[in-house]
């Protein structure tokens, strides 16, 4: 665990803005070129890596398809591949918190338990942003959708940068 809210901040910051700038300025195949095949992740280095992450995501609550989804992109899968593998880590993992997170507060003094009006718009939030971006993605380029990810996650490491130089 990170001492603190300060490191925490730096740490998210530097993994994010790297991924970010690697996703944004990695060129996937143009247009009439053949399909260059994606530098395939092994299946037991996945497992590992979602395994930190989701570690790291049940400590401080961070979603691992934010961290997982550009990291398969950037290795070259397209999106439309990527998008239903990172939301379906993230629902059984959300799940999986719940249950613990919920066990843990029968057990425990402190407050442990899920924060459930919070919980529930989260969620109501994504369900809805998750229906609308499955629907817009088969209207997106690719390389579009690469690049609003980099974009991303470059302006999210960075905000997490200033809070943690503040």
């Amino acid at each position: 665990m990170l001492p603190g809210p300060r490191v925490f901040d730096l740490v998210v910051a530097a993994i994010l803005i790297p991924l970010g700038i690697w996703v944004a300025l990695t060129w996937p195949s143009r247009a009439g070129e053949p399909d260059r095949p994606a530098r395939l992740i092994p299946a037991p280095v996945l497992v590992v890596l979602a395994a930190v992450v989701g570690c790291v995501g049940g400590i401080y609550g961070i979603g691992g398809g934010s961290i997982l989804a550009p990291v398969l992109i950037g290795s070259g899968r397209k999106p439309v591949e990527v998008a239903p593998a990172a939301l379906a880590s993230t629902f059984v993992t959300s799940v999986a918190g719940v249950i613990t997170f919920t066990i843990l507060s029968l057990q425990e003094h402190g407050s442990v338990a899920p924060d459930w009006p919070t919980g529930i718009a989260l969620g109501i939030g994504g369900l809805a942003g998750g229906y609308t971006g499955a629907r817009l993605q088969s209207r997106l380029p690719d390389v579009l959708i690469r690049r609003l990810i980099g974009i991303l996650a470059i302006a999210i490491g960075a905000r997490y940068l200033w809070s943690g130089l503040r």
